[in-house]
């Protein structure tokens, strides 16, 4: 009894110092692991800024190939660490792999999207289509590019909701952000009114605005009468502006229109409302 006790006292006291140098080794991968993803994320950083300080490269571009870089980084740092700990414990990797292509093969008809997204976002990518902080409509959203990945487009919406796009679902993109933007600004007046007199007008307040305006590019301009409605003649003003000012631009057009009818006279024609009663004799 003596000696099978001081069997399993060796051998439990074996499993345990094993198991403890295993959880040792692994710990250490692990703290490995974090300070090379903290090393290489500071270096590609610092590398892409060296890059946007040295050369003439639109800064969303440095983004979108920055952000990419470290999400590859990352997935590259995830497998070496599955592959260590698989050697820590004693397993012969190649076979894993093999297996891995094989049941990969069986499953590859169900992963279609997964592969649709990676070939998508490469492409993407490598047209350079949008790049990080550009306004863009793309599956139906509208909103700011905040990361390019190959698998998924992140949009941050106006009303601040971040979408998750899977790339495969961008069949169109609109990107809104390339060139001068446009101005446009419908400015109604009676019919009553000297439509000449009215255009000299605004046009006078359109040079004043691009001249108080840094971000107008070209104009504004009033392009004459748009359209004749019901009660209203609608007259068009069209300028460009930088991008994402057009709408800061438009905002002060009609206010400083408005401001400008109102100070001459000019009524902005507006619907009115009737009520008749009739009388019992």
């Amino acid at each position: 009894m003596g000696q099978t006790f001081n069997f399993e006292s060796g051998f439990w006291a074996t499993l345990v110092g094993g198991a403890s140098l295993i959880a040792l080794q692994i710990l250490l991968v692990i703290i490995g692991y974090f300070i090379a993803r903290a090393i290489g994320k500071k270096v590609i950083t610092r590398g892409f800024s060296r890059m946007q300080d040295r050369k003439n490269v639109h800064p969303g571009r440095i983004q979108t190939l920055l952000k990419l870089s470290i999400s590859i980084f990352s997935y590259i740092l995830v497998f070496v660490l599955v592959t260590i700990v698989v050697g820590i414990f004693g397993l012969d990797i190649a076979p894993l792999i093999a297996g891995a292509g094989v049941v990969g093969l069986a499953i590859g008809f169900g992963a279609q999207g997964l592969v649709s997204d990676v070939v998508t976002g490469f492409f993407i990518l490598l047209e350079k289509q949008v790049d990080v902080e550009e306004y863009v409509t793309a599956a139906g959203i509208d909103g700011i590019i905040e990361e390019v990945g190959l698998r998924t487009t992140q949009i941050r919406g106006f009303d601040g909701t971040l979408h998750f796009i899977p790339n495969r679902e961008i069949s169109t993109v609109s990107n809104h952000t390339r060139g001068n933007m446009r101005a446009l600004v419908d400015i109604s007046i009676s019919y009553d009114d000297n439509m000449d007199e009215a255009i000299k007008l605004l046009q006078e307040v359109c040079d004043q605005v691009a001249a108080e305006e840094p971000a107008v590019v070209e104009g504004p301009n009033v392009l004459g009468v748009q359209s004749l409605g019901d009660s209203d003649v609608v007259i068009r003003i069209l300028g460009k502006t930088e991008n994402m000012e057009q709408w800061g631009i438009e905002r002060k057009l009609r206010k400083a229109c408005k401001e400008a009818l109102d100070a001459h006279g000019i009524e902005i024609p507006f619907p009115h409302q009737v009520y008749v009663e009739k009388k019992e004799a």
